[in-house]
């Protein structure tokens, strides 16, 4: 009866619009959930900065074809998955997190989806639900459920505040002062101690 709802980008595989950033050199993709809170405000920059440089999803996933997990995720993972149900509640979208979950050994992925005209530019993106993340975890506790969530960034706050218990992992330091009610860990053996805190806590 036990899930654990984790975030995907900066928990389980790198930022992927920061390697967007770094691979095109537009410092304008390096701007992340880490940094805005309003997740509409970002895409709708991220689409305009994209058209402006005439990016479209083929440029996004020939860099996501180059990325791997973490260090240590995969472990974590298959640690976490012989304990809980796992499920991904990410606000990335399903055409560029394919190549990241084959890695990961397909998880569920709730997340959501990008509207690409013929030409492959990103005309628009297609948000499942809004506050999907804290949502999903409210239908999930009334399935009777118990869950532990990880995130890392402001999306993922109402998430962790929904869950039994939440959890931040290596979140940047105006999350930790703006949300000083979760424990926040650094490390992957860290986030297993957090995890089985939880697990105990509920005995």
């Amino acid at each position: 009866m036990r899930i654990a709802a984790l975030d995907l980008e900066g928990v389980l595989v790198p930022e992927i619009w920061i390697n967007v950033a770094e691979r095109t050199g537009i410092d304008d993709l390096r701007r992340t959930t880490r940094d805005e809170p309003d997740y509409d405000v970002l895409m709708k920059h991220r689409l305009e900065v994209l058209a402006a440089h005439d990016l479209g999803l083929p440029d996004i996933q020939k860099v996501i074809a180059s990325m791997q997990p973490l260090p240590g995720a995969g472990a974590f993972l298959d640690w976490l998955r012989e304990r809980f149900q796992v499920v991904i509640l990410s606000d990335t979208f399903y055409p560029f997190a394919a190549p990241l979950m084959r890695q990961l050994g397909f998880p569920t992925l709730f997340c959501h989806d990008l509207d690409v005209d013929e030409a492959g530019r990103i005309v628009d993106y297609r948000i499942r639900l809004k506050d999907q993340k804290r949502l999903a975890v409210r239908a999930l506790h009334s399935l009777n459920f118990r869950i532990v969530a990880a995130g890392d960034s402001y999306n993922d706050t109402t998430m962790l505040a929904e869950a039994d218990a939440g959890i931040l992992f290596r979140p940047p330091d105006n999350v930790i002062e703006e949300f000083p009610q979760f424990p926040v860990t650094r490390s992957y053996d860290e986030l297993r101690t957090a995890f089985l805190a939880a697990e105990r806590g509920w005995a």
